[in-house]
């Protein structure tokens, strides 16, 4: 089949990767792809928010499957969009509903659907401009740290851990009063913090059964020692040695039926990927948060782990079979490592010419994803904060991780950056 891939990151790039392995895949065309996805498959010149021009690009490519990899597009409807309109309708696209989406694109629309499922997240509380007053109130009142979320989406840069009042009050100020966000801080809602380790835990949903994909533990913070301010991932691991068979039946029990069960029970149309921010807290896990489609940078460790035809899953989740599906994963461990921009995650100098990745990719057992990269004079530049991300395998996590590094020491472009330490805990 032909297969249409929405986004332009290192998650696309895996995504890709991972595809054209499939024996039920011809083609793949990707809006707008990267330097990396073009190895794999055509790039077409389309923004991931334009429905009409892939539309005419889905017809055009006899497109049969589209795998939407970004959240906006799914919270803007691209789903309903397709599955609307009859000449598009036959085309198997995999991702929710714009209702379905709220789970992610809504932080209150997401904590009321736990709360009526009974799954277990941090205690929480909502407020907007009309009760302004009593926020501030709220927030005086709470015990340090709080969590303040802009409750809808903001690029991963809605949320703030406020370890003092002022510093929270002055947030929720800014979030609301001053619309830091936009329309996506609007609404406020604020939390209990959760004291613990974060995980992420995949599934695959046709809105009644699942299959788990895969977890991995990223690491946000842009510091060694997981200091410094908050980024869009520096890198990840996987499988992580405390989610063992006891942790992952919890996890299974009190959050991953329970959701899959509240969207059947609740109507809501969801074809696609399910991914579960997760605390670990003492051995007991908690939701911090939803998202409607695969992570990023977690997608580039999950999907070389799994060992299940990628293309195949999904095209269980179209035709009823999805519980049949045998999930295997390798057996070794998996290790990303992802190299950013000098400055990043503040403001960056673009268009810096890289080199080293076809060197890197010739290393045994690594793989290179590319993000924020573009073709720029018939060279591959810099054109993000989070440039590309150098994936390995090894016997043990050290084993991987010391892979993946060797690998980016043969990658070089003006200030590039990345952690030393990914999977430092479990040394």
């Amino acid at each position: 089949m032909n297969i249409l891939l929405i986004g332009s990151g290192g998650r696309e790039n895996a995504l890709a990767w991972k595809m054209a392995q499939s024996h039920q895949c011809d083609q793949i065309f990707i809006a707008p792809g990267n330097p990396g996805t073009a190895q794999f498959g055509t790039n077409l010149p389309i923004e991931i928010n334009q429905f009409e021009a892939l539309k005419k690009a889905a017809l055009a490519h006899q497109i049969e499957m589209i795998v939407v990899g970004p959240e906006e597009p799914l919270v803007k409807g691209i789903y309903d969009f397709f599955s609307n309109d009859p000449l598009t309708a036959h085309i198997n696209v995999i991702g929710p509903s714009a209702q379905a989406a709220q789970l992610e694109g809504s932080k209150a629309f997401s904590k009321h659907f736990m709360q009526r499922h009974q799954i277990p997240t941090a205690h929480y509380a909502e407020f907007t401009i009309d009760n302004y007053e009593q926020g501030l109130a709220y927030i005086s009142n709470h015990v340090l740290p709080i969590v303040l979320k802009a409750d809808g989406l903001a690029a991963g840069k809605g949320v703030i851990i406020a370890t003092t009042h002022q510093e929270a009050l002055t947030s929720f100020k800014e979030m609301l009063q001053d619309k830091q966000f936009g329309e996506a801080s609007s609404k406020v809602v604020i939390e209990q913090f959760l004291e613990g380790i974060e995980v992420s835990v995949f599934a695959l949903t046709d809105g009644t059964n699942y299959q788990i994909i895969g977890h991995a533990k990223d690491y946000k913070r842009i510091g060694e020692g997981d200091t410094g301010l908050n980024t869009g991932g520096m890198g990840c691991v996987s499988p992580v040695p405390f989610m063992d068979e006891a942790f992952m039946a919890k996890v299974t029990s009190t959050i991953v039926e329970p959701t899959i069960n509240g969207i059947k029970q609740e109507g809501l149309v969801y074809k696609g990927f399910v991914f579960f921010g997760l605390m670990n807290c003492g051995g007991e896990p908690y939701v911090i948060e939803y998202n409607c489609r695969l992570g990023d940078p977690e997608t580039e460790v999950i999907l070389p782990r799994l060992q299940t035809d990628l293309v195949s899953l999904l095209a269980a989740a179209d035709n009823g079979t999805l519980e049949d599906v045998n999930i295997q994963y390798h057996d070794e461990a998996f290790a990303t490592v992802m190299a950013v921009s000098g400055g990043y995650p503040g403001s960056y100098q673009k268009n810096f010419p890289i080199q080293g990745i076809e060197a890197a990719q010739k290393l045994p057992d690594t793989l290179v994803f590319q993000a924020g990269t573009g073709f720029q004079d018939n060279s591959i530049v810099t054109k993000g904060g989070r440039v590309l991300t150098v994936t390995a395998n090894g016997t043990n996590l050290q084993n991987a991780v010391q892979k993946a590094q060797k690998g980016l020491s043969t990658i070089q472009f003006e200030g590039m950056n990345f952690r030393k330490d990914i999977g430092y805990e479990f040394a």
